[in-house]
């Protein structure tokens, strides 16, 4: 929890303006500001300084002794603390050193993963201001983190469960790297890239890899000078790669990212304009919104979009600048999606769209500020030409204002809304304001909508501080003030509880903004004053009306909840969660609102609550408090005034009422007692030294009342008490006005509208502190000794046994107790006591640091608080033993034990939470602009009392006494205690207390672990499930059972698993079933890998030295002498040996307890769980635990199968013998030059690696002389440097061992899977089914077989080859699963075989793969193409010609069905997927094959085809920089394909599929073949939508015509198969992106469909249209010609004479005027009224006889496209009246009685205008005359029926 600092300005000189700083001798980085305002700021210096000391000399100390663990670890975590409470309160050199230090710690290669996480994050803190440090000051290597991310996010183990990561690891490493990025060398970014361009293959997931490389290591912010040797290496190139990428893979995504960041960080280097309609087409696309009647996403569309927030980021850096082109596309991007901002519309894509809204302007004002407000730093300055100008923010706003303003009322709530203005009207308050206020002012005026209201309070307390600033471009502002506060008044309502809220907050805001001074006097005093100041001055006389009226409504607020109105007398008594929100809004508004009044409208404002308070008389539980509060919050503003009026009354009302004893005793007290004992504790939380006066008085008042019998009115007693010692005793600032200083003075030397709205100065705050005097100090120790200390006496009597005490009274005691305790923490010492030594072994001191908090402890007096300690734990002995169901007096005892151990002061959960609200309030009112720290006054102060509190709370450091020992102690007895309530608090406070003191842990798990002790017999079910509890732990604090240290999980695991045997356990018992479960569950989450060794580099001990030489502070440490680094040297290597032989003992004992009889089955799993965490890759499992795990792959129970499945493999892995490599050099294997610029894709220096059957390795001579290289990327883009292939076959490991030659652990899996008998079980179990029809290829079970062939490549084929021959004969779905994970492992593992070995392999595995591709079914298809394409994964596929060349012997056979052969083909695309680019001769072999096939009958084998295609030419990419292919080309193919398609596109009748599904005998005729074979093609391009990477545009737009003839207009599903295609594979196509050269070839295309015959056609086209244009917006919108060709073809159809196609065209038209494709303009409008006058031939009379004339006259289709048009164009503002409507409607209805299908037209537009304008009817009514009005009304109200 970082105090969230800003890079502040150039600082004005210190507060108090001293600048005495020298003599100390370093200049800090950056401190904390706001420590300089503390009351003890004096002594900060000197107690920093010395911790700093301490931290260099002990972390430098650590290090050079070796000692990562504790010493490193306690400190680095010092050094957190620090800057917690200083900041970076050091001096360069220091940072420097610091920063270094923790480099070359987090890179160690083999360090323990959880302290690499813990460094790391000390690294991002200390790197995270990088204006502190320039390049100049510090360089760090990218290597170390390279291979940091490479080890751990792409780790080779982790997979097999041979390492363990915490899932915040990669977030962690990536923001490290972020952090470090500023600092690499120069020549980095030409080092990755020859690093990692060898990995782009875009094919292959390792192009997903380079890229997000490239996105988190490339160093963007170079100084200009040096951008030849940064991104100008790599950006044509990359961005080359993203404008022609149009698919979106992942990858996509993370180049924006790259792109967003490069161009913040250069802003007015490059130049974008050239790519912007391709960035804003693109961001469009990705919004992924619905256009259109039918449309289906693309699926991938969905999941790979990018992140809204990088493409702000990006588009914010492009603005600005000569060309404003950005500007231009980013207002037409907002014109083409307003409309989905309006309130009715709803959908997923919402939130994006939302996200947009808010990130945008808070962006922008990011950016301003830092050209405008920030100071400079060495990062590059932005150059003038291109800083954003007062011009630039006024059109953005103006862009962005439609939206956000529909956007208020939003489904989603106006949160996005708020935030934007927010940031809005800091830039343009004229433009944003005004808006908003009409909006605000209905809403407050009706009652009929909630929804309306709350929002738009809530964008107005947004946009308050603009407004009340109003400043030189909106003076107006302050004026809307008390308009506003005085309409929002009846908001304060009852009856609707987030009205009230919002009304709350809206005024609290407001009143903290502005001074509450009524200014009209001012008026006959000055002449000087500005119109506005004058209108505000007269205005403020309303000021005192509103306190009092506010006060009138709280008032009916608080009669309206009293307890007797609110609920039934049976119900709590409590407070409803509602009724405290609404308590908490009351108080603080209304203490607000007071210290913000004159001191003239707060008298009379007392006057009035004390009226109000002593005329009634109020439960206490509700309306009480509300009351209490509001009397509370007056007294603290003006406590002598107010006190004056409160305490003598309460006193005297309180003494008359107890003068008579027996009230005393009574059980149930007079209301007016405890009213005005409930008052009186409130006010007293008022500032200490007013209270002084009245002592006598409230003393003798706590006589009376403390030990009332009535538990209600003692509580209220010690209350006072309690807020006694707290005023009395705490520092606290006394006032948060917002200027300092009050308001009480003369209007004519201060003139308050001077400061409405105004800043509070942080050179200048003037906080009043309250620190204690000695007279307060000195009446709370007389409060302690007079009723502390009397109750004290009494309980420990009671704990002796000397005095019986009724339960009743101790709880009396006990309470009073408590709140003397946690009145006075401030006061009372920390518990002194010996520290437990010897919990782990040091070289270094552990010593913890005493902060100072302002009070010196008094020494000379008792400690009171260890005399609590004492008394209370004798008692808890006593009541445990004597009366343990006391549970009432038990919660109070837990509550005092953890206030006894942590309290000193403040709580740190109240301290969180007021932190969290801090936050919260300071980003609703901060000013991103202008920045510096610029929050109102009371927020400044504030956030120093936290900083206060931080302190207080970090006071005493963590050491670990014995004192607390013993109080932890009691606490874990009662965490298992009886009954469950004692238990849960008690465990509560445990915990906290366990993460408070350092290695307590150590001390307490034994503790913890007898409970779980099989061989005790006295353990009680409850404790035994409270034990249970603590172990697991919170969900935030410690686990017990899973500390990352062998030392504990030593302890806790075996005790764990032997738990099972105890007498307590019962798992009848659900709950603690659940428990168990929820252990294991959280020891695995949880879990990461502990490391082994612990040893730290000799570099890093050169930089520690240096950390101790360091000056200012200096150490004034003695250098370390050889004997003690020996020593050190020697503990480290004891060290390493010891973690090993307590990982070898657990591993033993976890053994020992899961082979104990009669072991209840569930713990033997929860044990064989934990083992297998145990695997690592460092060390191999000892060997006990490798047959334990063998034995059990055949396990009778299913779930530890599963788990030695996965253990089996990892230890394979861990035995796995290293194989030799060697370098080679690509160029001259195939005697070509290397090439001079990048060119990818099939070159000649990579011909090599291609497959070519006829040079195959079929003899061992060929084999052993080939050049393998698995990996399918090498050589695709680039070589890399280093090209390792492996060595010879003499060089490697030796294959063919016999029993003799194998290593122990070897020796015990080869006897395993030798046994026939072994292996029969094991595959026997293989096969049986797990959950039926669920069940698939399983890669853990593939990875145990890999490595079995692998580590002993053929010694089991004898064994496994029956097996093998009869599972593959039977088609059962398991059991076929099963021998395709077997050939899986089998293909891979053969990898390093020698060619013998893998010849006889293939021998006996064609025929098996032979019978099983006959034998497939639908249930096995998928784990044979699964199996298939692992088989060939990552490996060269001339290693696999027997595979290849099996599989493409006749795919599609025929035999077994049309089922077998679609089969056969999904496992052959498969193998040849993962081949990628390397078997060019295949694909063509396949095509070649295929082709004549495509005009197949069955639907999925055509399916199958089309996949298959897809894959054949995925290899055909246009990318920049790509060679040519040598695969199959898509144009070849297609235009062969059209010449077999010319019958079908000749004919003009539409296209019937009347092919039945079987082949008949005989010669089809060309049109049917022609049918069957687009079937195929349309499943190819459906398929290839989603999945290739560029679309051949050019070729598939030749089937468009056809595809349009097609595609079915209605929506019905009953469509044969070809239509439905056609139509989904148009929708698909539409939204295709389009490359700028292919447009008018699309449009050349639609222009030429417009014009055919078939109206189906025509019609289809216009809906292609509307999806094109939308999803390739701004591509178009780039190109002047096609808006015009687009418009001309829309027009056209507008009269078109099927009617249809008519209505369509007027649809698509107000679609594309809707997202301002085309604009209405005069020549549009004129058209459309000329068309409209067309005049109708007179009806002629028809002979009764002939049938009617159905086709409509020319003159009928012209006016009719007329009435569309203008229809058109009053539709596409669906949600404002613009000027030329008013008009158009009426030329519209004068069209109402023409005939058919004109009137049908007039009337749906008109009903669709009054649909969609009728929720702002108020407001569009404004833009019609009366007359137009009158003909409107008459229109839209339907005719009465009755007339």
């Amino acid at each position: 929890m970082e105090p969230a600092e800003r890079a502040g300005g150039g600082e004005p000189p210190e507060p108090g303006g001293c600048s005495g700083r020298e003599p100390r001798g370093f200049v800090p980085q950056k401190e904390i500001v706001y420590n300089k305002l503390l009351p003890y700021a004096e002594r900060l210096d000197a107690e920093s300084d010395l911790q700093l000391a301490q931290i260099k000399s002990n972390l430098g100390r650590a290090v050079q002794l070796q000692e990562l663990w504790p010493g490193g670890l306690f400190w680095t975590r010092k050094l957190s603390t620090y800057i917690r409470l200083y900041g970076r309160k050091f001096s360069k050199e220091d940072h420097v050193l610091f920063i270094k230090l923790l480099y070359e710690l987090v890179s160690i290669p083999k360090l323990e993963i959880s302290m690499m996480q813990g460094f790391a994050r000390l690294l991002i803190n200390l790197l995270k201001k990088k204006e502190l440090l320039s390049r100049d000051d510090l360089e760090l290597p990218w290597r170390p983190l390279y291979d940091m991310v490479e080890r751990i996010l792409y780790s080779k183990t982790e997979h097999l469960g041979l390492n363990w990561f915490p899932n915040s690891v990669e977030n962690v490493l990536k923001t490290l790297v972020k952090s470090c990025r500023p600092y690499f060398p120069v020549d980095a970014t030409a080092e990755m890239l020859e690093e990692w361009r060898p990995l782009m293959c875009p094919f292959d997931v390792t192009m997903q890899k380079a890229i997000t490389y490239f996105e988190i290591f490339l160093p963007t912010s170079l100084p200009p000078e040096l951008h030849h040797k940064g991104f100008k290496l790599w950006f044509d190139e990359l961005i080359g790669l993203w404008v022609s990428v149009q698919n979106l893979p992942q990858w996509e995504g993370q180049l924006v990212n790259l792109f967003a960041r490069l161009a913040t960080d250069n802003i007015g280097y490059i130049d974008w304009d050239p790519y912007v309609p391709k960035i804003f087409t693109r961001i469009l696309r990705s919004l992924n919104l619905p256009v259109g009647s039918s449309q289906v996403l693309v699926p991938r569309f969905l999941t790979n979009a990018y992140d809204i927030g990088h493409a702000v980021i990006w588009i914010t850096a492009m603005m600005g600048g000569p060309s404003k082109l950005v500007q231009k596309h980013l207002a037409g991007l907002f014109n083409s999606i307003t409309s989905f901002y309006h309130p009715s519309n709803n959908g997923r894509w919402l939130n994006k769209l939302m996200k947009l809204l808010q990130r945008l302007p808070n962006s922008i004002v990011r950016r301003l500020h830092h050209e405008r407000y920030k100071k400079p730093s060495w990062l590059t300055p932005v150059p003038e030409s291109h800083k954003l100008t007062d011009q630039d923010v006024t059109d953005f706003v103006q862009c962005i204002i439609q939206p956000v303003l529909l956007a208020m009322f939003s489904k989603t709530g106006s949160l996005e809304a708020a935030q934007a203005l927010q940031n809005l009207a800091l830039m343009r308050p004229e433009l944003v304001i005004p808006p908003v206020l009409e909006r605000t002012y209905p809403a407050l005026e009706t009652l009929t909508e909630p929804h309306q209201l709350t929002a738009t309070l809530s964008c107005v307390i947004g946009v308050a501080r603009s407004l009340v600033s109003g400043g030189k471009w909106f003076p107006e502002g302050p004026t809307h003030m008390l308009p506003l506060l005085m309409r929002a008044l009846p908001g304060v309502d009852p009856n609707d509880f987030s009205k009230c809220m919002i009304t709350f907050q809206f005024i609290a805001t407001f009143s903290t903004l502005v001074p509450l001074v009524d200014c009209s006097s001012v008026l006959q005093e000055r002449n000087d004053l500005t119109e506005v100041e004058r209108e505000l001055c007269s205005a403020t006389a309303e000021f005192e009306d509103f306190v009092l009226q506010f006060m009138d409504r709280c008032f009916g607020l608080i009669e309206s909840s009293t307890l007797e109105q609110t609920r039934e007398e049976t119900e709590t008594e409590k407070m409803t969660h509602l009724e405290s929100l609404v308590e908490l809004g009351l108080s603080s508004t209304f203490s607000t609102i007071l210290t913000q009044c004159s001191k003239e409208i707060f008298m009379v404002a007392l006057q009035k609550v004390f009226n109000f308070s002593i005329s009634h008389i109020f439960e206490t539980r509700v309306a009480g408090r509300m009351v209490a509060d509001m009397c509370r919050a007056a007294v603290k503003c003006c406590p002598e005034e107010s006190l004056k009026l409160f305490v003598p009354h309460c006193c005297s009302v309180i003494t008359q009422l107890t003068m008579n004893d027996d009230v005393l005793n009574e059980e149930e007290l007079d209301k007016e007692l405890l009213w005005n004992l409930q008052l009186l504790s409130e006010i007293t939380r008022v500032d200490g030294k007013k209270l002084l006066l009245y002592r006598e008085q409230l003393v003798n008042i706590l006589r009376r009342t403390l030990h009332l019998s009535c538990k209600h009115g003692y509580t209220l007693a010690c209350n006072l008490l309690h807020h006694l010692l707290r005023s009395t005793t705490l520092i606290y600032p006394t006032e948060y006005c917002s200027v300092p200083g009050g308001f009480n003075k003369p209007p004519s030397e201060y003139f308050p509208i001077k400061d409405w709205g105004k800043p509070g100065d942080l050179w200048n705050l003037g906080i009043q502190w309250h620190v204690p005097s000695s007279e307060e100090v000195a009446f709370a120790f007389y409060l302690l000794d007079s009723f502390l200390q009397p109750e004290l006496n009494k309980l420990q009597r009671c704990g002796d046994g000397e005095l019986e005490l009724s339960r009743d009274d101790i709880l009396q005691s006990l309470t009073i107790v408590h709140n003397c305790l946690i009145g006075s923490g401030n006061l009372l010492p920390p518990l002194k006591g010996e520290p437990v030594s010897n919990l782990v072994p040091t070289m270094v001191s552990l010593d913890e640091t005493k902060l100072y908090t302002g009070l010196e402890y008094d020494l000379s007096r008792e400690n009171h608080r260890e005399t609590i300690a004492k008394v209370i734990r004798r008692l808890l002995n006593h009541i445990l033993n004597n009366s343990e169901d006391d549970t009432k007096s038990l919660f109070l005892i837990i509550k005092i034990i953890g206030d006894l151990l942590q309290f000193q002061g403040s709580h740190k959960h109240e301290f969180d939470s007021r932190w969290k609200s801090f936050n919260l309030v300071k980003k609703s009112m901060e000013n991103r602009l202008h920045g510096k720290k610029q929050h109102i006054r009371a927020l400044l102060i504030d956030r120093v009392m936290l900083q206060h509190e931080l302190r207080t709370l970090t006071v005493e450091g963590c050491e670990y006494k014995k004192v607390h020992q013993d109080m932890i102690r009691d606490l874990l007895r009662l965490s298992t205690s009886s009954y469950s309530q004692v238990r849960n608090k008690a465990q509560q406070t445990f915990f906290a207390a366990l993460g408070a003191y350092n290695f307590c842990c150590r001390d307490i798990i034994p503790l913890v672990l007898e409970f779980l002790r099989p061989d005790r017999q006295d353990v009680t079910q409850q404790q035994f499930k409270g034990a249970l509890y603590c172990l697991l732990g919170n969900h935030s604090g410690v686990c017990l059972a899973n500390l990352h240290d062998w030392d504990c999980i030593v302890q806790t695991w075996p005790a764990i698993v032997s738990s099972g045997l105890s007498k307590a356990m019962s798992l009848e018992k659900p709950s603690i079933v659940r428990l168990f479960d929820d252990l294991a569950e959280k020891i695995h989450r949880q879990y990461e890998t502990i490391g082994l060794d612990f040893t730290i580099p000799k570099s890093c001990t050169a930089i520690a030295e240096l950390l101790q030489q360091s000056k200012y502070p200096s150490t004034n440490q003695i250098m370390l002498s050889s004997e003690e680094i020996k020593e050190g040297h020697n503990r480290q290597q004891v060290k390493n040996a010891d973690a090993l032989r307590n990982y070898e003992k657990l591993v033993d004992t976890l053994l020992d307890g899961v082979e104990q009889r009669n072991l209840p089955w569930k713990f033997e799993h929860i044990g064989i769980g934990l083992l297998s965490l145990l695997l690592r890759d460092d060390r191999v499992l000892p060997l006990r635990a490798i047959r334990f795990f063998v034995e059990n792959l055949n396990h009778d129970a299913i779930v530890v199968r599963k788990m030695a499945i996965s253990a089996v493999a990892g230890i394979l892995k861990q035995l796995k013998r290293s194989h030799k490599k060697l370098t080679i050099d690509p160029y001259k294997i195939s005697d070509c030059p290397k090439p001079v610029q990048i060119c990818a894709g099939d070159r000649p220096d990579n011909h090599w690696l291609h497959y070519d059957s006829r040079s195959v390795p079929r003899t061992k001579k060929d084999w052993e002389s080939s050049c393998f290289v698995e990996k399918t990327h090498w050589g695709y883009y680039a070589w890399p440097q280093n090209m390792v292939v492996y060595a010879d076959v003499e060089e490697q490991p030796k294959l063919g061992r016999s029993r003799g030659d194998l290593t122990e652990a070897e020796k015990i899996i080869f006897d395993h899977f030798s046994d026939p008998k072994f292996v029969e079980q094991l595959i026997t179990f293989l096969s049986l089914e797990d959950r039926k029809g669920k069940d698939k290829f399983n890669p853990r079970r593939f990875c145990l077989f890999k490595g079995i062939f692998r580590n002993f490549d053929d010694s089991f084929l004898p064994v496994l080859k029956p097996h093998l021959e009869c599972l593959v004969a039977d088609s059962h779905e398991s059991t076929q699963r099963c021998v395709a994970e077997i050939i899986a492992g089998l293909i891979r593992g053969s990898k390093h075989w020698t060619f013998e070995k893998v010849e006889k392999l293939w021998e006996l595995l064609c025929p098996l793969l032979r019978t099983a591709l006959s034998n497939i079914t639908v249930e096995t298809y998928n784990d044979w193409g699964t199996c298939i394409a692992t088989s060939c994964e990552s490996r060269d596929p001339r290693k696999l010609h027997w595979l290849f060349e099996l599989l493409l012997e006749s795919p599609l056979s025929g035999e077994g069905g049309s089922f077998v052969d679609a089969c056969r083909l999904y496992v052959l695309q498969g193998g040849l997927a993962q081949q990628e680019w390397r078997v060019p001769e295949l694909l063509h072999r396949l095509l070649k094959y295929l082709e004549p096939k495509l005009t197949q009958v069955y639907k999925n084998v055509r399916e199958r085809i089309g996949s298959v295609l897809t894959y054949i030419f995925m290899i055909d990419v246009s990318l920049p920089n790509t060679a040519p292919t040598l695969s199959p080309h898509v144009s070849e193919f297609t235009a062969r394909i059209l010449e077999k398609l010319k019958p079908l596109m000749d004919v003009d009748e539409e296209i019937q599929n009347h092919v039945m599904e079987e082949n008949g005998v005989g010669e089809e005729d060309e049109r049917t073949q022609g049918i069957k074979l687009l079937k195929t093609i349309l499943k190819w391009l459906m398929a290839s939508a989603g999945r290739s990477f560029s679309t051949a545009v050019t070729e598939q737009l030749q089937l468009l015509p056809l595809f349009f003839k097609i595609a079915p207009v209605e929506n019905d599903n009953s469509y044969d198969e070809l239509k439905r295609d056609a139509k989904l594979c148009l929708s698909l196509m539409s939204q295709g992106l389009l490359y700028p050269q292919q447009v008018p070839l699309v449009l050349q295309v639609l222009k030429q469909t417009a014009r055919s015959s078939s109206w189906h056609a025509r019609y289809t086209v216009l809906t292609y249209l509307q999806t094109m244009v939308f999803y390739n917006l701004f591509v178009f919108l780039n190109n002047e010609d096609a808006v015009r060709d687009i418009r001309w073809l829309v027009i056209n159809l507008l009269e078109d004479e099927q009617l249809e196609v008519r209505e369509m065209a007027a649809t698509t038209l107000s679609g594309l005027l809707q997202c301002n494709f085309l604009t209405i303009d005069n020549p549009m409008q004129i058209h459309f009224e000329q068309l409209c006058k067309t005049k109708l031939p007179k009806k002629r009379k028809r002979d009764p006889g002939s049938v009617g004339d159905t086709i409509p006259s020319a003159e009928l289709v012209k006016r009719h496209a007329g009435v569309l048009g203008l229809g058109a164009c009053v539709l596409s503002s669906p949600y404002d009246v613009p000027t030329w409507m008013p008009q158009l409607l009426m030329n519209l209805s004068a069209h109402l009685n023409d005939p058919q299908p004109i009137e049908m037209t007039v009337k749906k537009t008109l009903s669709n205008f009054r649909r969609t304008h009728h929720d702002n009817w108020q407001e569009h009514k404004q833009q019609f005359t009366d007359d137009q009005l009158l003909v409107l009304t008459d229109l839209l109200v339907s005719p009465c029926y009755y007339a």
